[in-house]
């Protein structure tokens, strides 16, 4: 049995390496990405326990990884840095990171921080439930049914969007934010992507696609689940 699965984010490929030999040693499963859009793109595919993630990225700063995460994501982070200056710390925790550990480093010390923060994830997670329109949805065992209790068929990426939106009801979601969910990154997209997306979940989800009371679209803005 999985101790959990971790994005392991490093560049420096024998430090990878050897990172991710211990941690599947220890019982977890883990995905190795050397750069920040790798990380960002293994995020947006599969759903991670903890992201363990190095600041000096060749291809972008940890520091815009862990904003994009936390822009749609509450997935727990570790920092890895070999900058021990304190404003790094703070900048990097006032974003949203969860933990810091400065190289070099022991295994232990960070087998530590990985159990600690486990244990603080299991007391605040939550099963997500949200109802839209006549659609009982839950997050958690991904599962969508009518009032007769008909199965309501969601692609992966609706269910990406969904996901986003309905763990921030009443929150406004920016495009970008999810765009970064569902596609890894938000460059170089098409701003149609998500209308499209967002027209089909409303034709499955609304009483009133056309006027829509749940999934609302703020203009120039974003996007904003409505309870």
């Amino acid at each position: 049995m999985s101790a959990g699965r971790i994005l392991l984010v490093e560049d420096e490929k024998p430090l990878l390496r050897a990172l991710a030999m211990n941690l599947v040693a220890r019982g977890y499963a883990v995905t190795e990405a050397e750069t920040g859009t790798k990380a960002l793109t293994a995020l947006a595919d599969h759903q991670h326990d903890v992201i363990v993630l190095d600041l000096g990225l060749p291809d972008m700063s940890g520091v815009d990884v862990i904003r994009a995460v936390r822009a749609y994501a509450s997935t727990p982070i570790i920092v890895l840095s070999a900058r021990s200056g304190s404003a790094d710390k703070v900048e990097a925790l006032d974003l949203g990171a969860d933990d810091y550990v400065t190289k070099p480093f022991s295994m232990d010390e960070l087998l530590a921080r990985l159990r600690a923060t486990s244990r603080r994830v299991a007391t605040a997670d939550e099963a997500v439930t949200a109802t839209v329109g006549s659609v009982h949805i839950d997050l958690t065992l991904t599962t969508a049914t009518d009032r007769e209790g008909n199965a309501v068929h969601l692609t992966p990426t609706e269910w990406k969007i969904l996901d986003v939106l309905l763990r921030r009801p009443g929150k406004l979601v920016s495009g970008d934010a999810l765009l970064t969910a569902v596609r890894g990154s938000s460059e170089h997209t098409d701003p149609s992507y998500l209308r499209i997306y967002l027209a089909q979940l409303r034709r499955k989800l609304e009483p009133e696609p056309s006027r829509p009371r749940h999934l609302i679209t703020e203009p120039g803005m974003g996007y904003r689940y409505r309870p």
